[in-house]
């Protein structure tokens, strides 16, 4: 409550209530509906249960003590606010955009590393054909597909096929500190790939510092285009970590230059090869770097990269030479961090640090189990999970305990033992 720059939203909130009804003032209701969501309350009526319980609490939302449990709202109250809470999303849009600046200036090194990913929310309203909406139907969201590949030890394929009907949430995070850096929620049929330059612009737009330090962006084969890969690097200088989808027969290659280098092939995953004109044997050429002013990847002959020997040297024209390895022959295949290298698969395991927040906005704000029918809904409570997360590590840091940033609620200390 201390971090959360809520001040210009409880004024806009108190002039839109005027001369009304004042039973139950503005910001008490609004520090309550912060609690539920800190004491990871699922429904309005949980969050009611415990303010009837607990006095404590009621006193620390600003409720009046003297009036005891007659202070809690009845549940039409926290309905009406939260629907009223819609129409100040803006408010609520400059709340997380002032927490992600705050964050920014505790932590210079925020941004530097970034990760973007979606998430899949159910609705809970159910599916329906008709415009009306009824207060049990959710006639903004569809269905979203998921479907998961893989090999198992013995060789054999497995796929798993996820559907669900409501959301999803992109979120593009700070791989270095776990925290949102910007997010949007849409339908669930929605293509991830079309998110991810928008949501860069985004950055671009609210946080320019942040945008400014931004040098590497990870994401799954979900965000692999050709167009993501070239704008990343060429509009924005990001150089782009982004798992490709394969669309080659296996172990299939093509030639680097058909009218030079006719014995150096590359696969799909981009690792460079070249071919002995003698024994036709096919070795992976050292990565050597990437050439900004060429806009080009640099490889090196085996034989001086790794001492081998090659029975066809004196035949090759490449033999202990290196070879320049353009972008432009394919934009997906081809980035500035090279996907056979070391540091690209050290940047891609980055990528975790967005499924770990995924999983606490599952988990710690209650996105795995709720019943918010609605996109509108939806954002909102979204966005307040967003803005409290970010809050809590934004005190925490004030606080000198910067170890409990990505903490909900924090254990209370053992008593000593001596007392």
């Amino acid at each position: 409550m201390d971090h959360l720059p809520d001040e210009t939203l409880m004024k806009k909130l108190e002039a839109h209530r005027d001369k009304g009804r004042d039973d139950y003032p503005i910001r008490p209701v609004w520090n309550s509906v912060l609690a539920g969501i800190v004491y990871q309350h699922g429904s309005v009526e949980s969050l009611r249960r415990e303010l009837l319980r607990n006095g404590e609490l009621r006193e620390g939302c600003g409720f009046d003590p003297h009036k005891g449990s007659v202070a809690v709202p009845p549940s039409y109250v926290y309905t009406r606010f939260l629907k009223l809470l819609i129409r100040f999303k803006s408010e609520i849009d400059a709340m997380f955009d002032t927490l992600v600046e705050t964050l920014k200036g505790l932590l210079p090194e925020l941004g530097f590393s970034v990760a973007v990913d979606s998430k899949g929310v159910s609705s809970a309203g159910r599916p329906t054909k008709e415009t009306g909406e009824d207060g049990r139907r959710d006639t903004d969201a569809d269905w979203g597909k998921k479907t998961y590949r893989g090999q198992r030890e013995d060789g054999s394929l497995w796929e798993k096929v996820v559907k669900w009907f409501g959301y999803k949430i992109h979120l593009i995070v700070d791989t270095t500190y776990e925290m949102p850096i910007g997010y949007r929620v849409t339908r669930a049929s929605e293509s991830d790939t079309k998110q991810l330059l928008p949501m860069v612009k985004g950055v671009k737009e609210k946080h320019p510092r942040i945008y400014k330090d931004m040098e590497e962006l990870a994401a799954d084969k979900a965000y692999d285009s050709e167009e993501n890969c070239r704008d990343l690097y060429d509009e924005h200088g990001i150089k782009p970590v982004i798992d490709i989808r394969r669309m080659w027969r296996d172990k299939e290659t093509k030639l680097l230059d058909p009218g030079c280098a006719d014995n150096i092939v590359y696969d799909e995953v981009g690792t460079v090869y070249c071919l002995c004109p003698a024994t036709l044997e096919q070795r992976p050429m050292a990565y050597g770097g990437f050439e900004k002013d060429r806009m080009a990847l640099k490889y090196i002959c085996p034989i001086r990269a790794y001492g081998l020997t090659c029975k066809g040297s004196e035949q090759c024209v490449h033999a202990m030479k290196g070879e320049r390895v353009s972008l432009e022959i394919d934009r997906r295949i081809f980035t500035p961090i090279a996907r056979s290298s070391y540091a690209w698969e050290r940047g891609y395991k980055k990528r975790t640090a967005v499924e770990r927040v995924n999983s606490r906005i599952d988990v710690s704000f209650g996105f795995e189990k709720h019943f918010i029918r609605g996109q509108k809904k939806m954002e909102i409570r979204v966005g307040l999970a967003l803005c409290v997360m970010l809050a809590m590590a934004v005190g925490r840091i004030k606080e000198q305990r910067q170890e409990l940033m990505r903490s909900l609620v924090r254990t209370p200390a053992p008593l000593d033992k001596a007392a």
